[in-house]
């Protein structure tokens, strides 16, 4: 009889995260790791993302790092054949990356814009380009985008963010439609509030004390506290192993209630 562990194995699986260097691309990474996969942290920050290979080797796990920035197609093309080629496979793709200008439409300059669709959306449909041939020829694959509550409901000054996010909901339909016949599952996680660099990174943006904007963060919804990074990544691991063996085309909510 299978243990809840077997049907969460992962070894033997190759796995590829974006923004995985801090966060909760972090926690993931680790999390995959620590249930088999070699997991491939991807960022643009690579003293950040050589220490967390690092740590995920010391811990026992299996993990590699490439420097890339998602919004390059040069980049996304010769990561993911660099990976193919020193790992012969990529069976998991967590679409991670992103970032966040907390402005109207009124405040934001076009590169504003253009950075936050860049990174959030044309990162997905980039990496997920080259990528997805690779997961085809090794007999399909599971790939997670990351979305938001915002790309479900709108919010206050995040205008491209929302744009955004709301594009990578629509994308993942989208790809499930086209590649489940190669036996390729695309799903989309979306986070509620969560304690991460990002999040704290707004406090500045918005000029508000870190503490109190956490707080208020956390409020409103019914389990009256902010996600970790701990609780997407358990939403990843599902998504990327057997247990969603039949989920494609789906939008998993990870936000304590608050959409709700």
């Amino acid at each position: 009889m299978l243990s809840a562990h077997d049907v969460l194995n992962l070894t033997g699986k190759v796995a590829v995260i974006t923004g995985g260097a801090s966060g909760i691309g972090l926690a993931t990474a680790e999390l995959l790791a620590s249930f088999g996969a070699l997991t491939v942290l991807l960022d643009i920050n690579e003293a950040q993302g050589i220490q967390a290979v690092t740590g995920i080797k010391e811990k026992g796990g299996r993990a590699g790092f490439y420097r890339c920035d998602v919004s390059s197609s040069a980049d996304c093309e010769r990561v993911a054949s660099e990976i193919a080629g020193s790992y012969g496979r990529i069976d998991i793709l967590f679409n991670n990356a992103g970032v966040i200008r907390r402005k109207t439409v009124v405040e934001l300059e076009e590169r504003d814009w253009d950075l936050v669709l860049d990174v959030s959306l044309k990162g997905v449909y980039l990496l997920s380009k080259y990528v997805i041939p690779i997961m085809e020829r090794n007999g399909g694959g599971s790939i997670i985008n990351s979305g938001s509550g915002w790309g479900l409901k709108g919010g206050d000054r995040a205008a491209a963010y929302c744009a955004a996010k709301a594009g990578v909901v629509n994308l993942t339909r989208a790809m499930a439609i086209d590649h489940g016949v190669a036996n390729i599952r695309v799903n989309c996680v979306s986070p509620g509030d969560t304690d991460t660099p990002l999040l704290r990174d707004e406090a500045k943006q918005l000029k508000q004390d870190e503490a109190a904007f956490l707080v208020a963060s956390a409020g409103g919804r019914p389990l009256e506290r902010l996600g970790t990074p701990r609780d997407i990544a358990n939403a990843v691991l599902f998504l990327a192993s057997d247990l969603s063996s039949w989920v494609t085309g789906s939008v998993l909510v990870v936000d304590g209630g608050g959409i709700a």
